[in-house]
């Protein structure tokens, strides 16, 4: 029996799979009118994530888990403080409610940053200001990252949680 059509066949579906796949962002089916994309994580981002718990379970308190649509949010206002060139909490009432009504958010905080070189420095910058380690170790359920460097190389971080 000659099999060489079907090869043939499994080749293209796989070549057709593979050219439509991308390492950077997954796209998800959702609202049009909201953003489906899934932003990859840098690994800055991820070790911030990993320090926060550590700092939490060394406290006695549970872990967070990450949610995609606190990502988005708190990608968006990195951005917006790169563009502005400056560091700030505008509009955190705009991402509060967004997190509340598409997310079932409780509660939400929210700790920015701007010039750290490392995970580390940031973490223990906001471990030792009272006002943000209040939001590492409130009672929050989720977070999310977003960490971005602007055209001379700084780094901006936008760390947002929730409670769901």
């Amino acid at each position: 029996m000659n099999n060489q059509p079907l090869r043939l066949l499994l080749v293209l579906f796989a070549l057709v799979l593979t050219s439509c796949s991308s390492n950077s962002e997954i796209e998800l089916a959702g609202n049009p009118s909201e953003s489906t994309t899934v932003i990859a994580e840098k690994s800055i981002e991820s070790e911030v994530l990993v320090l926060i718990n550590n700092h939490r379970v060394a406290n006695g308190l549970p872990v967070l888990n990450k949610l995609q649509a606190i990502k988005y949010q708190a990608n968006n206002h990195t951005n917006y403080m790169i563009d502005q060139n400056k560091i700030s909490h505008d509009f955190f009432y705009q991402r509060k409610q967004y997190l509340t009504q598409n997310a079932n958010a409780t509660g939400v905080g929210e700790n920015v940053a701007y010039g750290y070189s490392s995970a580390e420095s940031v973490v223990n910058a906001w471990i030792k200001s009272e006002g943000h380690r209040k939001n590492i170790e409130g009672n929050f359920t989720h977070f999310e990252i977003s960490a971005e460097k602007d055209s001379e190389g700084k780094w901006y971080f936008t760390n947002i949680f929730i409670k769901k």
